[in-house]
C-alpha cells in the first residue's frame, strides 16, 4: 500500500498471499511492544489486537522461526513475563531496515537481490516470509528434516528432526503412503512442513506408555480455555515449543489438567500430515 504527502510518495511494507496478509507492520509493532513493556497483555493492548490474537501470532511465529523470537518466562522477583530475544531484534531491525528504503523494495521485494540488500540477515528474514505464508487450519505447523524414511510393509514411516532449540532435539514421526513419498520427492535431508490439528492431540498429567506409533511431548500446560463442550489447550515444552490441543471438557476434568500443571501431549503417527516448500 502507497499514499502521498507533501513530502512525496510514502509506503506501508506488507508481505501477501492470495490468503491474505501474513507478515506485516502489526505483528512488528507486537514484537517491538514486547521489548518496550515486557508483558504480552501490555503489549497486546499497545498495539492494539485482542491477547488471544497475540498469543497466537507469537506461537506461530516462534514455532516457524529458525529460532525463538521471545520467550516466556514465569515467576520470579517480576512475576514472570515476555522478553524479546536477540533473533527476534535482528528481525525488527531487518524489517524497519526494508522500510526504509521502500522505494526500491516496492519495485524489487520479491526478488533475491532486494532482501539481500538488507546486512547480514536477509537470507533468515526470507526463510522466514516464506514459511509464514503456509494458511492452514492445523494449529500446529513445524518445519523440520527428513532424517530417515522407512518402509513398514505398506506405508513408510518419516522420521523429522524439528528446527529451533538448541537446547532441545525433537523428532516426530509421520507415517505416509509410499505414493506420497514419491510424489512429494521425499529425501533424507530434505525440509517439510509437519501439520497436526488440535483435535487430534491427547494431553495426559502422567507419562504415555511407550508406543512407537505415537509422537509425545513433555511440557506444561500454559493455556487452558474451556468451552461450552470442547477445552481448548496449549502444552509448552521447557525450550518454548507449544503444541495445541482440543479436547471434551469432561475429559479434561476427569484427568485434573490445570493451568501450569506438567503434562504429555501426544498424537499418532498417522496424524501428522507433511507438505513440502514450494
Amino acid at each position: 500500500m502507497a499514499r502521498v504527502n507533501k513530502s512525496g510518495l510514502i509506503g506501508s511494507i506488507a508481505f501477501e498471499t492470495s490468503a491474505g496478509a501474513v507478515f506485516g507492520d502489526k505483528r512488528i509493532r507486537l514484537l517491538e511492544a514486547i521489548a518496550t513493556h515486557g508483558s504480552l497483555n501490555r503489549a497486546a493492548k499497545a498495539v492494539p489486537i485482542s491477547y488471544k490474537a497475540a498469543w497466537d501470532a507469537l506461537d506461530s511465529m516462534n514455532n516457524l522461526a529458525e529460532a525463538p523470537l521471545v520467550v516466556r518466562t514465569t515467576g520470579g522477583r517480576n512475576g514472570g513475563g515476555t522478553l524479546l530475544t536477540d533473533h527476534g531484534r535482528r528481525i525488527i531491525a531487518l524489517y524497519r531496515a526494508m522500510e526504509s528504503s521502500q522505494q526500491d523494495l516496492l519495485d524489487q521485494v520479491s526478488s533475491r537481490k532486494a532482501l539481500a540488500a538488507v546486512p547480514g540477515e536477509g537470507a533468515a528474514l526470507r526463510t522466514l516470509l516464506r514459511r509464514m505464508s503456509v494458511k492452514t487450519s492445523a494449529r500446529n505447523q513445524f518445519v523440520g528434516s527428513v532424517v530417515a524414511i522407512t518402509d513398514t510393509g505398506g506405508l513408510a514411516d518419516v522420521r523429522l528432526r524439528l528446527e529451533g532449540r538448541p537446547d532441545e532435539l525433537t523428532e516426530l514421526t509421520a507415517t505416509i503412503t509410499p505414493e506420497s513419498v514419491e510424489t512429494m520427492a521425499l529425501r533424507v535431508d530434505a525440509q517439510v512442513y509437519a501439520l497436526i490439528k488440535a483435535p487430534w492431540v491427547d494431553v495426559t498429567a502422567t507419562v504415555p506408555r511407550r508406543n512407537p506409533h505415537r509422537n509425545v511431548f513433555e511440557g506444561r500446560i500454559g493455556a487452558l480455555d474451556a468451552g461450552a463442550v470442547s477445552t481448548r489447550l496449549s502444552i509448552t515444552t521447557a525450550s518454548g515449543r507449544t503444541i495445541a490441543a482440543a479436547m471434551p471438557g469432561t475429559k479434561v476434568e476427569q484427568r485434573g489438567l490445570r493451568r501450569g500443571a506438567p503434562a504429555w501431549a501426544s498424537f499418532s503417527t498417522e496424524s501428522v500430515i507433511l507438505a513440502t516448500f514450494d
